[in-house]
C-alpha cells in the first residue's frame, strides 16, 4: 500500500537574535551585528548577521576573536525574554496554517500542512504567507523548505538562505538526493565526512552504492540511519509534544587538547554555548543533573555526572578532572551537558512546590 504524499515546511528565522536587535534598533542597519557575550569576560557570538559573516564571523567564536576579525563589530548581549516574546508571536502565525508544529528551539519548527486547506492545500503557497506575514507583521526575515518529508524540509530551508523558498516535489527527490553533499545529511559531522571523502563516498547517491551491511560495518549503528536519509527516506512524524529530556553541547577538536589545562580552558565555550542552548528553551525545565564527556584519540568514550541544579563551572570542572584522573591523555572531543526535569510532564505532585518554583527562577537568574 502506498503512504500518501506528506508536505512538510521547515522554516528557519534568519540571524535570528542578531535579527531582532537590528529590527529594535535602527542604527544597527546595514552594520555587522552580533549577539553574545563579553569578548573581556571570555564570551561567545551566539549568532551574527550576513554583514558580519562576511567577515568570516560566526557562531559559537570567541566574542575577541570576533572583534579581531572584524573590529567594526557590535556585539549586543542576548536578552531571551525577548527572543522568546518574538519566538512565541511567529508561532502564532503558523497556528493559523496547521496545529501540526514541532518547535526545535526558538528559531526553527517542522509543520505538517498535509491536511491544512489553505490555498487550497499548497505547501508552497503557504510557506509564501508564512514569509510573507512573518516580514509584515514581525519585522524579520525567515527561509522556508518545502518537501514530503522533515530530512529534506530542512535541507531545503537552507538552500536559499537568507529569506528563501526552496521547494522539493515528490518527483524531484531522487534527482536530488543523488547529488546531495554527505556533509548535508544531520549527524554527519566534520570526522564522519572525512572518513566518507577517505571512502570516495561525497553525495548521497555514492552512499546508494552501499549496502545496509555495507554502512553498518562502517558507521556503525548511524548506518542505518544513513541508508535511509541518502534515499531520501524520512518517515519521522511532526511531534507537536516533543519535550527535552537534556541538553547537551561537544567540540571535536582539529588538534587533540593534551592536558587537563586545556580540558579546562576549552571548558568556557562550551560552557557559554550550554548555557545559551539552556536559556533557549521554554520556562518549564528544571535541571536535574549534569554530564561531562570526553572522547580520546582511540575513539574510546567515557563519560561521568553528578547533581546539580544550575550551570556552574565549578560542577563541570569537577567532572572534567573526574574524568581525567579516570584516564589521562589528550582528547579528541569534549562535551558537557544537563538532564532536565520537565515541568509540563506528567508527574506526582511535589511534596513542596514553591521550592521547585524558587528553583526554578534562582536557575534562570544565574544565565
Amino acid at each position: 500500500m502506498t503512504l500518501p504524499t506528506r508536505k512538510i515546511i521547515h522554516v528557519d528565522c534568519d540571524c535570528f537574535y542578531a535579527a531582532v536587535e537590528v529590527r529594535d534598533d535602527t542604527s544597527l542597519r546595514g552594520r555587522p551585528v552580533a549577539v553574545g557575550g563579553d569578548p573581556h569576560r571570555r564570551g561567545v557570538i551566539a549568532t551574527c548577521n550576513y554583514p558580519a559573516r562576511h567577515f568570516g564571523v560566526h557562531s559559537a567564536m570567541a566574542s575577541s576573536q570576533a572583534l579581531r576579525l572584524c573590529p567594526d563589530l557590535i556585539i549586543v548581549p542576548p536578552n531571551f525574554d525577548k527572543y522568546r516574546k518574538v519566538s512565541a508571536q511567529i508561532h502564532e502565525i503558523f497556528k493559523r496554517y496547521t496545529a501540526l508544529i514541532e518547535p526545535l528551539s526558538l528559531d526553527e519548527a517542522y509543520l505538517d500542512v498535509s491536511q491544512s486547506e489553505q490555498f487550497e492545500n499548497s505547501a508552497t503557497r503557504i510557506a509564501e504567507a508564512i514569509r510573507k506575514e512573518v516580514r509584515q507583521n514581525i519585522g524579520i526575515t525567515v527561509s522556508a523548505g518545502v518537501a514530503p518529508n522533515k530530512f529534506l524540509a530542512k535541507v531545503a530551508s537552507d538552500w536559499r538562505k537568507p529569506d528563501g523558498l526552496f521547494v522539493i516535489t515528490p518527483a524531484q527527490v531522487d534527482d536530488f538526493v543523488a547529488a546531495l553533499p554527505v556533509k548535508k545529511i544531520s549527524g554527519v559531522g566534520r570526522v564522519t565526512a572525512e572518513k566518507m571523502a577517505s571512502l570516495n563516498l561525497h553525495t548521497c547517491g555514492d552512499l546508494q552504492g552501499l549496502s545496509r551491511l555495507e554502512l553498518a560495518q562502517t558507521f556503525g549503528s548511524f548506518g542505518e540511519r544513513l541508508y535511509h536519509l541518502a534515499r531520501g527516506d524520512d518517515s519521522r512524524p511532526v511531534q507537536t509534544g516533543r519535550r527535552r529530556k537534556s541538553v547537551s553541547v561537544e567540540r571535536t577538536y582539529d588538534k587533540d587538547q593534551p592536558t587537563l589545562k586545556e580540558w579546562l580552558r576549552e571548558l568556557d565555550t562550551l560552557l557559554e554555548k550550554l548555557k545559551e542552548r539552556f536559556a533557549k528553551l521554554d520556562e518549564n525545565y528544571l535541571i536535574s543533573g549534569l554530564t561531562a564527556k570526553v572522547k580520546y584519540q582511540d575513539f574510546v568514550s567515557l563519560s561521568c555526572d553528578t547533581a546539580g541544579t544550575d550551570l556552574d563551572r565549578t560542577h563541570f570542572e569537577g567532572l572534567l578532572e573526574q574524568l581525567w584522573e579516570r584516564r589521562p591523555g589528550p582528547a579528541r572531543l569534549l562535551g558537557i551537558g544537563a538532564r532536565l526535569r520537565d515541568m509540563k510532564a506528567p508527574q506526582q505532585p511535589d511534596l513542596f512546590p514553591e521550592e521547585w518554583d524558587k528553583a526554578l527562577r534562582s536557575q534562570r537568574g544565574k544565565l
